[in-house]
């Protein structure tokens, strides 16, 4: 994919050339922004202008997200899946109310476009991921729930990740999410044998997600960029934020609280916690780069920045949440049921 050399030169501009207003309230708090919004290709817009239709049982989701023509799919209750769930573009699929939900297989968005996530649960997935996106562009995954179990007795591999953006895989905003009892959360780049299939792809906005009880992987990315902003992290356990194999993070207030003993690195070793199958003493990879921009509050959590990279500016406009905010913002605002969707 080819960029005009106005947008690559905008990611290196100062961060300090754009005023940045405190983060609005209202009809537009939970507007989509980000890579999922302003990126070369367009924004994500789902299955807007397409029929709507309503999916209580597995047989009619599975039916329903087939095509690529736009469709609007509203979820309701709790839908057990016999197999993934396999969207194509342009689609919406809504969770109605605060209690639609999938289980026992999760999402697979696979060399498809256009496809938004919102308002729904994904509980329980056993290994496999809860959504995995892959190779497809603008994603918007908002106001969703991912639930696993955290426990040594479990074991990092049990439930794979909850959401993870592979192969290529670019311009998608990751918002208002809740996160919590994982091992291994979201994963941006899964192999150094991909790297000239990642490079210079995975642009992803991960903004406002409310991460509790977590191992690793919050998130961690190779050869991308992630602009992460906004975010509350309580009991991050071992690692949040990992940015290795020349990958780039923009980390902008955050507040980290609890039991984080890591808040962010851009050493490249994969830590043992993160795939103690693998080897005892880690994984290692050539370190990442980070940038910090707006102030974070890192609580108790260390940070281990080696390399300082040039991604210090994003080529859209947003509006940061006040430090002091964002644990109160993020923990009312994040996750099922804060939305309004309304069954047919």
């Amino acid at each position: 994919m080819r960029f005009s050399v106005a947008f690559l030169g905008a990611l290196a501009v100062s961060s300090n050339a754009v005023s940045l207003p405190k983060y609005g309230g209202g009809a537009n708090r939970y507007a989509l922004i980000g890579y999922g919004k302003d990126n070369p290709i367009g924004a994500t817009t789902g299955g807007k202008g397409g029929e709507s239709v309503t999916a209580s049982t597995a047989e009619d989701l599975l039916a329903a997200v087939q095509g690529n023509e736009p469709r609007q799919i509203y979820v309701k209750g709790s839908i057990s899946l016999p197999s993934r769930l396999a969207p194509g573009s342009n689609k919406s699929i809504l969770g109605v109310g605060s209690n639609a939900e999938i289980l026992e297989n999760g999402i697979s968005v696979v060399n498809q476009t256009n496809v938004i996530i919102r308002n729904i649960a994904i509980r329980f997935i056993l290994d496999n991921d809860g959504i995995t996106i892959q190779n497809t562009t603008r994603v918007w995954v908002d106001h969703c729930e991912f639930e696993s179990e955290f426990s040594q007795d479990v074991g990092p591999d049990t439930y794979d990740g909850q959401l993870d953006l592979v192969v290529a895989s670019d311009w998608i905003t990751v918002s208002w999410n809740y996160f919590h009892d994982h091992w291994k959360s979201s994963l941006v780049g899964n192999s150094d044998v991909l790297r000239d299939v990642d490079f210079g792809h995975l642009h992803v906005s991960y903004h406002h997600n409310y991460w509790r009880n977590e191992g690793t992987r919050g998130p961690a990315g190779r050869f991308g960029h992630q602009h992460i902003f906004n975010n509350f992290y309580q009991d991050f356990h071992y690692q949040a934020i990992h940015s290795r194999s020349d990958n780039q993070v923009l980390v902008e207030a955050n507040v980290f609280r609890g039991d984080t003993r890591e808040a962010l690195s851009t050493y490249g070793l994969v830590i043992p916690e993160d795939s103690p199958n693998t080897s005892p003493e880690g994984d290692f990879e050539i370190d990442g780069f980070a940038n910090l921009g707006a102030k974070n509050d890192w609580g108790p959590a260390s940070i281990n920045i080696t390399q300082v990279g040039d991604f210090t500016s994003v080529p859209y406009e947003y509006n940061l949440t006040p430090l002091r905010q964002v644990q109160r913002v993020v923990k009312a605002g994040a996750g099922v049921g804060k939305i309004k969707v309304h069954a047919l």
